[in-house]
């Protein structure tokens, strides 16, 4: 989610507007207006660095369609901007001033002003202008609003003094708080939601003189202040200017104790008083006010004491500063008594509105203000996708969420949020934090101890930045590779998800949840619960999605055997979380037909809270609940009453949180739920340690993208690499070989990634650390030679390297069938025909799902299926070169064509392009033989698997297989990939011997 706030840029406009106005002079005439978009096509529609406007929204389908318009009734020159827009979380348009040219200076008027086509509809539109800062992106943003309550053109004054400083999107710990009005960056638009509209704009322009005695403003350095009893808190109090000159008049402050949960006389002193700041005062003097505080020793909970300030000659602080004393002398507050007992003492004080709060979660970017975490006592917030600080580094990371836990000390128990973010593969959303592969490339390792370390790197990464809870690992069996989260399954067998979540002790440690307190450790989430791999293609009936939350119709047997299994084994490995799917399911024969998994009781409550024994509490996704059926308040208590103990509620915090106090009020939902459901939340919260420790810890920091960091995830790139074809030993290369390489995936980073890294969906080109494949082939001491689109003469080279695949998506935006299939693009096929036509060839598919090559792959000599393989691309260099060997296998079976869909281990009918299991090596040694040989290995597996010996079990198995690859070749049938296939799923379950029977079967067909 990017930062909905303004713009950024202008060439015109630097010539339109001084850089350094002076101001008129006394007595002089209000300065003439000064154009800043007149909607004639002097500003394009373009974004940052270069000036233009741009549209922005939460999805895909929020940001608003906008054109210049030629309009007879237009009140400046003949175009207006119009636009229209259905926008269902935010959306709007920016006019942003060239980041690589001076910012404007609008110190000398009084406001700005424009004409807006009125609808008559009564609804509320924000104005944002961005102040100070390198550019339109790392600036303050103020904002006010007008109403939509006029039919017809009207021009709306909105004179600076209206502005006020927004609480979210804002450079971490901000600039200088002041809108100074000398370094501006721009304006944009927030356009209502919840309904389709159209507007129409015209003639952006500075207005009037300043008003030199509203250009002061008084802040303060913390909205919250918390002390231990009898302690001194200690309030700065700070006095600036536009563009930082002397104040012109004096400034006083006066300030005194107000009226708070504390007790004056018991808890405090009452204090007044005034501070004075003299006309010629330097902007950002400060001043302290320090307020004593008594110590009476009986436990109590925290009490809060306003200090208020009536300010004179100056913009009051925004908010009123709040001391606070801490809870102390309680029991839940101790430590030393087990987890249990605290939970249940701290309950016991709650009020409803307290337990509701602690059953919401909002997205940080969408509170209306800071202070709603403690005015709604809030247990949680989220950044979604692309959801960062501003600058995205671990340092302003960490400070953005201990502003936030800062919050939380203004609430009677003081208790701490806990902050989750999705780090699917690493601390995806952070700039240079180490990407690992994505699951499915950590499914086709087979490596459960590397899963585990890729695990231990993400939680290191993520909790250094002051994040306790991680919304991973996605524990989905991706059974059609239509859907566009299928790289988020480890494979389409439940047998390989299981064996994969050895990450779940990576990222939090022992079972028993004692290490989750520990610096590099975070709260696991084991998602989506249940089925969602297993939707069928066109059930989907959100937006444009084909599979993406759509139906999975399974048996009983079906849904425990294939969807369930991998949640028992995270109960079993202690995952402190989950969360249920979007999708629906239909069980057959249990005549309800589908349902959503969040109105699942028998799922939740039934099979994951009672069946499975899960202690942890389920979390919804994003906006889930507004898919259920009826009104608000039905979808709440289906919801909760289902299992689901808090609510992901990024936009609508505050609407849940009143509706679900109403609902108990009622007695439409029990007391006992609520209970239940928020002691399953404080419960790990006091196991993550953050009664005791709610800030963040950010002595790992320095680990963060760290070269131990990488060194992980290059091992996990290269062990991801699966050798579907290797004809006459192209692979690996040679250093003395000279190397063409081609192909749209050579050399973006952004698509070796892949969706869910640094935004939602990904995006193509550089916009985090790592390395491409193709840097990580030079920096092997490979004689290189680079032509994109393979343009370049190919003539002299002994072999090319064509690098493809697709670009990233996240979710249903990736469905195929939503924009997107299983074909390479037209560039990406030119590139492998002329590249492959002119010399020996290997052939890198990048991607988050098998592409269709079946038509091109007799004239491909080695192929390569790379998945998403992270930041680290020397990882794929070391496989290709033969530092590392081939050791992949396929994680999902490999179609010949998309009419195959779905194709799955165990099917039927199984004639694909490459089977489950499918893997070539380039070790040395690979085993031979016939017959004999297998059958001495059969013997040998049945021994081992009689005696528990699963790594000798597993070994012998793959001799097996590597023999039956030797054998076959590309003489791939269906008699040889059935029971090929089959066998992969046996070694997976620990039928060794059987393994080897069917990996002989296979022989034997081929």
């Amino acid at each position: 989610m990017r930062r909905t706030a303004l713009l950024a840029s202008a060439t015109l406009l630097t010539a339109l507007i001084p850089l350094a106005s002076a101001g008129p002079a006394a007595g002089d005439a209000d300065p003439a207006p000064v154009p800043v978009d007149r909607f004639e096509g002097e500003v394009p529609f373009a974004s940052q660095p270069a000036e233009g406007i741009f549209t922005w929204g939460g999805d895909t389908d929020d940001p608003p369609a906008l054109q210049l318009t030629a309009r007879p009734d237009a009140p400046e020159g003949a175009k207006v901007l119009t636009g229209t827009y259905d926008i269902s979380g935010y959306g709007g348009f920016t006019h942003d001033f060239a980041a690589n040219l001076p910012a404007h200076d609008w110190s000398a008027h009084q406001g700005v002003r424009f004409w807006w086509d009125g609808q008559g509809n009564g609804r509320k539109i924000a104005f944002e202008i961005k102040d100070g800062g390198e550019n339109g992106e790392a600036s303050e943003l103020w904002t006010t609003s007008f109403t939509d309550d006029f039919s017809g053109w009207k021009q709306i004054e909105l004179p600076f003094t209206d502005f006020t400083y927004r609480t979210d999107y804002q450079p971490v710990g901000g600039i200088d708080h002041v809108l100074g009005l000398t370094r501006m960056w721009g304006y944009a638009v927030t356009l209502p939601t919840g309904a389709p509209g159209r507007f129409a704009m015209d003639d952006v322009e500075l207005y009037g003189r300043a008003d030199q005695a509203l250009r002061a403003s008084v802040t303060t350095d913390a909205p919250v202040y918390p002390v231990k009893e009898g302690a001194t808190a200690a309030v700065r109090v700070t006095v600036a200017t536009t563009g930082s000159a002397p104040l012109a008049e004096p400034v006083t402050v006066a300030y005194r104790t107000g009226a708070g949960t504390a007790r004056p006389g018991t808890d405090y002193r009452p204090l007044t008083g005034t501070l004075t700041f003299p006309a010629g005062t330097a902007s950002g003097t400060t001043r302290t006010v320090r307020v004593p505080t008594l110590r009476n020793r009986s436990p109590e909970a925290a009490g809060t004491i306003p200090l208020e300030l009536t300010v004179t000659g100056a913009r009051a602080p925004a908010e009123t500063p709040r001391i606070v004393l801490d809870a102390h002398g309680l029991p839940y507050l101790d430590s030393r008594l087990p987890v249990k007992k605290r939970v249940a003492d701290l309950v016991s004080r709650m009020s409803l509105e307290e337990k509701a709060g602690q059953m919401t979660q909002a997205e940080r970017g969408a509170m209306s203000a800071p202070a709603d975490i403690a005015g709604y006592a809030l247990g949680s917030l989220l950044s979604g996708g692309g959801s960062t600080p501003t600058p995205n580094t671990p340092a302003a990371w960490a400070k953005m969420i201990d502003s936030f836990q800062l919050r939380t000390r203004a609430t009677r128990f003081q208790i701490p949020l806990i902050y989750g973010v999705d780090a699917v593969h690493g601390h995806n959303n952070l700039a240079g934090a180490t990407v690992m592969p994505h699951n499915i490339g950590i499914g086709a390792t087979r490596d459960p101890r590397l899963a585990e370390r890729t695990g231990a790197v993400t939680a290191s990464e993520v909790r250094a930045t002051g994040v306790p809870w991680d919304f991973a690992p996605c524990l989905c069996v991706s059974r059609d590779e239509r859907w566009g989260r299928s790289y988020e399954s480890f494979g389409e067998d439940p047998a390989l998800v299981e064996s994969m979540e050895t990450v779940v002790q990576g990222l939090q440690g022992r079972a028993d949840g004692r290490d989750l307190a520990r610096a590099d450790k975070v709260l696991a989430t084991a998602k989506h619960f249940a089925g969602d791999g297993g939707t069928e293609y066109g059930s989907s009936t959100t937006g444009t999605y084909t599979l993406d939350q759509g139906v999975t119709k399974v048996t009983r047997q079906q849904l425990r055997a294939v969807h369930l299994a991998p949640f028992r084994t995270a109960v079993d490995r202690g995952v402190g979380s989950v969360m249920p799917s979007y999708s629906s399911l239909d069980v057959i024969g249990d005549g309800r037909g589908p349902v959503k998994m969040h109105a699942r009781a028998d799922m939740i409550n039934g099979e994951l809270k009672g069946r499975m024994g899960f202690d942890g509490f389920v979390i919804s996704d994003w906006n889930a609940i507004d898919q259920l059926p009826g009104d608000y308040a039905t979808q709440v208590r289906t919801a909760v009453d289902a299992g689901v103990d808090m609510m992901m509620v990024p936009y609508s915090y505050k609407d849940f949180r009143g509706t679900l106090i109403d609902e108990v009020r009622a007695g439409r939902i029990s007391e006992r739920r609520i209970d239940d459901a928020v002691s399953r939340i404080l419960t790990q919260k006091f196991r993550l340690g953050l009664f005791e420790h709610p800030y963040a810890n950010t002595s790992g920091a320095a680990r963060i993208g760290s070269a131990a960091h990488r060194s992980v995830a290059r091992q996990a790139a290269a062990e991801s690499q699966v050798l579907l074809k290797n004809t006459d030993g192209v692979l690996p290369l040679k250093r003395n070989q000279k190397v063409y390489v081609a192909g749209s995936n050579a050399d973006d980073l952004g698509n070796q990634t892949g969706g869910w890294t640094i935004t939602w969906q990904g995006e193509s080109g550089t916009h985090t650390q790592g390395t491409t494949v193709l840097r990580g082939m030079r920096d092997a001491g490979g004689d290189v030679t680079y032509s994109k689109d393979a343009s370049a003469p190919t003539t002299g080279y002994d072999v090319g390297v064509v690098v493809v695949g697709e670009t990233p998506y996240a979710e249903g935006v990736g469905d195929v069938g939503n924009g997107h299939d299983l074909e390479l693009s037209a560039a990406d096929k030119a590139a492998v025909d002329k590249v492959c036509a002119a010399m020996k060839c290997a052939v890198l598919i990048v991607s988050g799902r098998p592409q269709l090559i079946g038509d091109r792959l007799g004239r491909i000599d080695a192929l390569v299926a790379s998945w998403l393989p992270g930041t680290e691309g020397d990882g794929v260099a070391d496989v290709l070169y033969g530092r590392r060997p081939f050791t992949g296998q396929l994680p999902v079976t490999w179609p010949k064509s998309q009419a195959q869909l779905p194709i799955n281990v165990g099917d039927t009918a199984y004639d694909p392009q490459f089977p489950f299991g499918w893997g070539l090596t380039t070790l040395t040694g690979v085993p031979s033989g016939g017959t004999e040989t297998l059958r001495a290995l059969e013997r040998a597996a049945g021994a081992a698997e009689r005696a528990h010996a699963d790594r000798t079990g597993r070994a012998l198995v793959t001799k097996a297989r590597l023999l039956v690859q030797r054998a076959v070749g590309q003489n791939m049938s269906a008699a040889v990939a059935k029971p090929f296939a089959d066998a992969d799923h046996l070694l997976l379950t620990g039928h060794y011997r059987a393994a080897v029977q069917r990996l002989t079967a296979a022989y034997r067909a081929g």
